[in-house]
């Protein structure tokens, strides 16, 4: 087959066959197509879509290009969460051990930060001795023995997804919601799930500003999920401000901690916590309704047997297994703290999301090129929410940084992405849609 056909019929529009589709997968994999038409055939699918069939074949053809896991051995149901990213959102180190207590066991495959958010990945380094990409041997053993466990793509999943993905990240093509879909189900398929719960952020903190995007990438998700056999649904979540009062990696790993510990609970981050442990119970078929599904997931972590799922899984995998009661024992701390002081007296209207993420990259807790090294001490934390009232001279939040002069530029971003004003704003919603079967 001339790859170059393949990407003359996208670029024209039409739609690709199946096996034209896991030709062109193959030759990706092995090396066989190089890095510019590659690219060629990324522009030609964000410029003309692809049909969900398309994207089905795509799917389960990188898939297919490695390792795909088996737990048909467990005792119980495999289910997973993935969620597009946004700031603050560190809610997978609280969810997988919620869900894992109530019975399911939860293999999370995770990312690292890309752009301004932060990655469920990175915060895993942040807790020391722990091996955030372990060999499918040792991945299975945290899996069977505390039920879920958090890890990065190993080399065997889905290479194709990597080679792909490299080169949409430096020829704009990553927006495209068909290579999105397909990225990410890729991995998940690879991952043996016997079902999904999509968490899709829109805002201004959200790689997806606008609700319409949003919703056009979780129906897609969905379909497509379901098209390649894994049963999923999609909840619509609000990220116009962090969802946890703590941005940057061992910050955010001690913030979830204190949620597990019940010490401390942001409002926003545990009600869709809660709705997405609730949809993964249900889609595992744990629980039958919602209300059910709620209840199940309350108890599992006011009872502490989430904190013990927890504490399991970071033993297993390397780390200390007192983490959850001794945090600031073992996750790094930034040598200079910085309050950000209000310039007015008023309530928080708004808060520029990107901007508090940007200013994490800034510290050296993200990334600006792939290669670079992140401090995973730095980061933000007392972030005041959308609504609460601040006075002048009063912090908005506390800026942790390697030096002074990076705590100056911080605090000065911080300050910038606050709005303060007279009036109190209305709560706004955190899940703000579902979407469920297209059957």
């Amino acid at each position: 087959m001339l790859f170059q056909e393949v990407i003359r019929r996208k670029r024209d529009g039409h739609r690709l066959s199946a096996e034209e589709i896991s030709a062109f997968v193959a030759g990706l994999s092995s090396g066989a197509i190089p890095d510019s038409q590659i690219a060629a055939f990324a522009m030609a699918v964000f410029f003309n879509g692809m049909s969900r069939d398309e994207v089905v074949a795509l799917t389960l053809a990188m898939r297919d290009s490695g390792e795909v896991l088996s737990w048909s051995d467990l005792p119980g149901p495999v289910t997973d969460k993935h969620s597009t990213g946004g700031v603050g959102d560190n809610i997978s180190l609280m969810l997988a051990p919620i869900v894992a207590a109530c019975g399911a066991y939860v293999p999370m495959i995770s990312g690292r930060g890309l752009g301004h958010t932060g990655g469920t990945l990175d915060k895993m380094d942040a807790i020391p001795g722990y091996v955030s990409q372990p060999d499918t041997a040792l991945f299975r053993k945290a899996v069977i023995e505390a039920g879920c466990a958090i890890i990065g793509q190993t080399s065997e999943l889905a290479p194709a997804d990597r080679r792909l993905y490299a080169i949409r990240d430096v020829t704009a093509t990553v927006e495209s919601i068909p290579l999105i879909t397909a990225s990410i189900l890729s991995k998940k398929l690879a991952a043996g799930l016997g079902s999904l719960v999509l968490d899709v952020k829109v805002g201004n903190g959200a790689f997806m500003e606008r609700p319409r995007d949003a919703a056009a990438l979780a129906s897609s998700l969905v379909e497509v999920a379901e098209g390649a056999g894994l049963k999923a649904t999609a909840l619509v979540t609000g990220m116009s401000e962090p969802l946890a009062s703590a941005a940057g990696n061992a910050l955010e790993v001690r913030n979830a901690a204190d949620f597990l510990a019940g010490r401390r609970r942001d409002r926003r981050l545990e009600q869709v916590t809660m709705a997405l442990a609730a949809e993964m119970l249900q889609s595992a078929g744990i629980a039958n309704s919602n209300r059910e599904a709620l209840a199940r997931a309350m108890e599992a972590l006011d009872s502490g047997r989430a904190a013990a799922a927890f504490g399991r899984m970071v033993a297993t995998l390397g780390g200390p297994a007192d983490l959850v009661e001794r945090p600031e024992k073992y996750l790094p701390a930034a040598p200079v703290e910085r309050e950000v002081t209000a310039a007015q007296n008023g309530f928080v209207t708004g808060i520029a999301t990107r901007e508090l993420g940007l200013a994490v990259v800034a510290l050296g807790g993200g990334r600006r090129q792939p290669e670079d090294r992140i401090d995973l001490a730095v980061g933000l934390s007392r972030l005041l929410p959308v609504g609460a009232y601040v006075g002048v001279g009063e912090p908005l939040a506390l800026v942790h940084a390697r030096s002074e002069d990076d705590a100056d530029a911080a605090a000065a971003m911080v300050r910038a992405a606050y709005g303060i004003g007279q009036s109190k704003p209305a709560p706004g919603k955190t899940v703000l849609r579902r979407i469920a079967s297209f059957a």
